[in-house]
């Protein structure tokens, strides 16, 4: 008669072979035992397979074997495979469900989490690691599952904690709290959407995210820089209109995910004006998240900047909103990766500055003809220094006197700002020009032995 661990054994691992190619997955450590209880397996599965052809590893908690619970040689166990990853520059997903901590174990199991979060440091901007949290995912475990590159929540089945409800009260949305990438409908969902990201992903930060550009690359668009939603712009410019959008249920200011240009995967950002384009604190930590990893990766990064400036409110004050910003500046300027921003409409103080101005590190800088690039906007900028002129003129027309003046993009491609002006349907045009200009520059300029002498 087949024994109850093994029966949990073999449908954990069948679980987890759905995320890869079918027939390819091995499993690794299968008959490892639980310490101290010798008729019982360790409660997580790990191996690997291919995913879309390319090799992948991967570990799976099953709360079905003894609730999922965290001890020495789980974490053992994870190591291994984490070796393993790097050693061959492959990718991992971490599937998360555990009840929490061997109790008995005590220092041992504390121990045993800090092993695994140093796996997953050390592993981090070396292969990408994404974590689904299919289950209860709490205490140190969130902790470690947050340290992933991207962590993919399950509607009404994920819990992703540090203190339990009951704790402190109530339950907090990961996907509200920026915890999560991407919110699945069912378990399937969340597969489908790690192997669509691992599609398109580098397997390691030696290599290059590049395929063959399926798109025209001077294919012209079509659209209204005065009206227009975000998603629909950032579709009609990607290759195939196909972005992976990331953070939906995040940030109601501007759209993240990834994209390709001219065949070259690319990170974009871009200001939804429905929300005004606010640079809020959630904006900024999406930014600086999207901004890091593409660095980490050297996966070039556009921004479709269409802003009406920062978050003027009490509330960003008492977020620490300044601290924020610092952590954007400071990603933005020290990036290596190729970085491309667009003016679309509207870019107005410290939102131009933040998003991807030349003065932050942006390589190229460009501009849509009727964009606005001003320290206030227009109107409040004739409220501040022409207040007195009001009467002679009405309101309306000195802030259009004043755009064209000090906010136009001319002006600001005059001061060198902008590097140049174009037309709204050559954008996907000149995207992946400066993208495909641009795609090696992570890797560092050629070094000289010697000069060439003349003859």
């Amino acid at each position: 008669m087949e024994r109850t661990d093994q029966k949990a054994q073999g449908l954990s691992k069948a679980r987890l072979s759905s995320i890869f190619d079918a027939g390819t997955f091995v499993e690794l450590g299968a008959y490892t035992k639980r310490a101290g209880a010798q008729n019982d397996l360790e409660s997580v599965v790990c191996g690997y397979g291919a995913v879309n052809g390319r090799l992948v590893f991967a570990f799976l908690q099953d709360s079905g074997r003894t609730k999922g619970a965290f001890g020495e040689r789980h974490a053992k166990k994870i190591a291994s495979l984490y070796g393993l990853a790097v050693q061959n520059g492959a990718p991992i997903i971490g599937v998360f469900d555990s009840a929490g901590t061997v109790v008995y174990d005590g220092a041992q199991a504390l121990a045993a989490y800090g092993r695994l979060m140093k796996n997953i440091s050390d592993a981090s901007g070396i292969v990408p690691q994404i974590a689904v949290i299919d289950g209860v995912c709490g205490g140190s475990c969130a902790v470690a599952a947050s340290m992933f590159d991207f962590v993919v929540t399950v509607k009404g089945k994920s819990e992703l904690f540090v203190n339990a409800p009951f704790a402190v009260g109530e339950a907090v949305s990961a996907p509200a709290q920026g915890l999560s990438a991407y919110d699945a409908e069912n378990e399937a969902d969340a597969f489908g959407f790690v192997r669509s990201l691992l599609g398109v992903l580098p397997q390691n930060n030696a290599e290059r995210s590049v395929t063959e550009a399926s798109d025209d690359l001077n294919r012209k668009v079509s659209f209204d820089p005065a009206s227009y939603e975000a998603e629909a712009l950032a579709a009609m410019l990607a290759d195939g209109g196909r972005v992976i959008r990331l953070y939906r249920d995040y940030t109601a200011g501007a759209l993240f995910g990834f994209a390709f240009f001219g065949g070259v995967l690319t990170g974009i950002m871009a200001c939804d004006p429905k929300e005004k384009g606010i640079l809020d604190i959630k904006t900024a930590r999406a930014f600086t998240k999207l901004l890091s990893f593409c660095d980490s990766f050297s996966i070039p990064v556009v921004n479709l900047v269409d802003s009406e400036g920062l978050d003027v409110t009490a509330e960003a004050e008492r977020a620490a909103y300044a601290s924020e910003l610092a952590r954007l500046a400071m990603v933005y300027t020290s990036s290596k990766n190729a970085k491309i921003s667009v003016v679309i409409g509207k870019a107005y103080g410290g939102a131009f500055t933040l998003l991807g101005s030349k003065s932050v590190g942006a390589d190229m800088a460009f501009a849509l003809p009727d964009a606005c690039v001003s320290v206030l906007s227009p109107e409040a900028s004739v409220a501040f220094v022409w207040n007195d002129k009001v009467g002679e003129q009405s309101r309306e027309a000195l802030a259009v006197e004043w755009k064209n003046t000090y906010g136009s993009a001319r002006n600001a491609a005059d001061e060198g700002e902008i590097d140049d002006i174009i037309d709204p349907s050559e954008l996907r045009q000149r995207i992946c020009a400066a993208v495909g200009m641009l795609s090696a520059k992570a890797e560092g300029k050629p070094e000289r032995k010697h000069v060439a002498l003349p003859l």
